[in-house]
């Protein structure tokens, strides 16, 4: 409350012949609310306003006068500097941004454009369009490119989970590039070799036929190594192979059969390993 308007009430309440206690038993409140009102710690809820105002003979407007300077109203922008998130994503799409618009925030997402790039960070992904026709769009379905204008994107289609609305180059899971055909996106599951299968049923077999259920889990590890192993001879590229379980297994097998555990020896052999590998795929590439 207002300091002037809480000296007032003290002295009115005073010009009235009142106590603090006698005032609050008249309005039917606490002593101690009537001394916060006079103290300017809390202001008086409307009925108590027009009740102590019947009570001192004096309206509304007299209680409640202030010297304070009313403030005014802050001033609106103008119209055109005012740009909501949904104006501004209708103008992405429509690819009508303003020039001199370079970062908006919104619902939305996070829009930035600059020297003809323009970059919608968003609830749908990351959309990144050039001038040049060059655009990457990161989304829930996959990583799609469009080089120079090779290839078409509909911002509604893909959207709306369709699949005809892209027309490039689209990457899904594991890094596999799918391109659409006549028939739009389509395409056949590759089958794999059943490394794990087979490795699991080669496990259960020793185990039941020589009761060797240990050391013979060794042979899962061989998932991980044969996987890795197929993955690396099919890009062409060794650092793909799981060495370091290769090296775990020597270790493992080497002590379990032999009984000795100088196998440890195979563990200093992966970063040897891995510097040939860097080493030789350096030399492939001059």
């Amino acid at each position: 409350m207002n300091i002037e308007i809480a000296n007032r009430l003290v002295n009115l309440r005073k010009a009235n012949n009142l106590s603090q206690e006698a005032l609050a038993e008249k309005l039917g409140i606490s002593r101690q609310a009537v001394s916060k009102w006079e103290r300017a710690e809390a202001s008086p809820d409307t009925d108590n306003l027009i009740l102590l105002a019947r009570l001192y003979g004096v309206s509304l407007d007299e209680l409640l006068r202030t010297e304070d300077e009313i403030p005014m109203p802050e001033e609106e922008p103008e119209e055109e500097e005012r740009t909501s998130s949904d104006d501004f994503a209708r103008e992405w799409n429509a690819g009508d941004v303003n020039e001199t618009t370079n970062v908006h925030i919104g619902k939305e997402g996070i829009y930035v454009q600059k020297d003809g790039e323009r970059v919608h960070i968003g609830w749908d992904g990351i959309h990144v369009e050039e001038d040049d026709g060059e655009d990457v769009h990161v989304g829930w379905k996959g990583v799609h490119i469009n080089e120079r204008g090779k290839s078409s994107f509909d911002s509604s289609a893909f959207n709306n989970g369709g699949k005809d609305g892209w027309n490039g180059i689209h990457i899904v899971e594991n890094g596999k590039e799918v391109f659409p055909g006549e028939r739009g996106w389509y395409a056949e599951p590759k089958l794999r070799f059943p490394t794990a299968l087979i490795i699991c049923i080669a496990y259960l077999a020793v185990g039941i036929a020589y009761k060797a259920w240990h050391p013979g889990w060794l042979l899962l590890l061989l998932i991980p190594i044969l996987e890795s192993l197929i993955t690396a001879v099919k890009r062409r590229n060794a650092s793909c192979f799981a060495y370091p379980v290769a090296a775990l297994l020597f270790f493992l097998a080497f002590g379990f059969i032999y009984g000795n555990w100088m196998g440890w020896i195979a563990f200093l052999t992966i970063p040897l390993y891995y510097s040939l590998v860097s080493f030789i795929n350096v030399c492939l590439k001059q």
